[in-house]
């Protein structure tokens, strides 16, 4: 079970005489009879959708999952009255709202950085501070510290963060559209603005590369290494045809 933006590619890597596969995938390949795929809306809905369908069914070949040390989580301290947004690799009976795991720790900071931008956050709380932080004045921060906004506004957009992180991005893409239909109405034009922008950059999610790189990465080293071999074997072949040659030359005639 895993994620792909190229399915093809991802599928072939199976299946690729020139990929060397550990054990564990060649019995995994000795028993595929099917494959069946759901097709999300960008990379970042493919991150949380493997880690609910490997937390749902739980498939023996994940083994990735049965070591601590690949595992991430998100933690949402929602309660607090700082509530921040970090990742850590286990989760504590604490108190704070856990999602996960997830078995690339890249992916989810990166993901993270790309909500960031749609629900600021805070991902830490300094002793002490009286001022909002320069993540406040970059849009990534809602600058609780100052009063930019209130606790209770903090944890209305920290709700929309935890319903797309569980899927439910079309849910929150419906709901912050009402509510700026709501806030034209009410002439509020600002708030309206605000989130027409959140919407824009929640339904162009698929933008945004999460993963991609590395799969491409590893099927270009596939590919690489496929034609390596090939070009050694020519030159191998190459160099035993003059050294034959070579040799018929040289010897001694009657």
């Amino acid at each position: 079970m895993g994620k792909a933006a190229v399915l093809r590619n991802r599928v072939r890597q199976y299946f690729q005489k020139s990929r060397v596969r550990d054990p564990k995938t060649d019995v995994l390949v000795s028993e595929i009879v099917d494959t069946d795929w759901m097709v999300v809306d960008s990379e970042l809905e493919a991150l949380f959708l493997e880690a609910e369908m490997i937390r749902r069914y739980m498939p023996r070949f994940n083994i990735l999952l049965r070591d601590d040390k690949s595992m991430s989580y998100i933690r949402i301290d929602y309660a607090s009255d700082f509530p921040t947004v970090s990742t850590t690799r286990r989760p504590l009976d604490d108190g704070a709202k856990y999602f996960g795991p997830y078995l690339s720790a890249t992916g989810v900071r990166q993901a993270l950085k790309v909500l960031r931008r749609i629900f600021p956050f805070a991902t830490r709380r300094v002793p002490g501070q009286k001022r909002a932080t320069l993540h406040y004045h970059l849009g990534l921060d809602p600058g609780l510290e100052e009063g930019k906004t209130t606790l209770e506004a903090y944890r209305a957009n920290l709700r929309r963060l935890i319903s797309v992180i569980e899927g439910k991005k079309a849910s929150v893409e419906h709901d912050i559209e009402k509510d700026m239909r709501a806030a034209a109405k009410a002439e509020d034009f600002e708030l309206a603005a605000r989130l027409r922008n959140q919407l824009f950059a929640l339904q162009h999610l698929a933008k945004h590369i999460i993963f991609s790189d590395k799969e491409f990465l590893d099927i270009s080293k596939d590919h690489a290494l496929a034609e390596l071999v090939e070009l050694l074997a020519s030159k191998v072949s190459h160099g035993a045809s003059k050294a034959t040659t070579s040799r018929t030359c040289k010897a001694p005639t009657s």
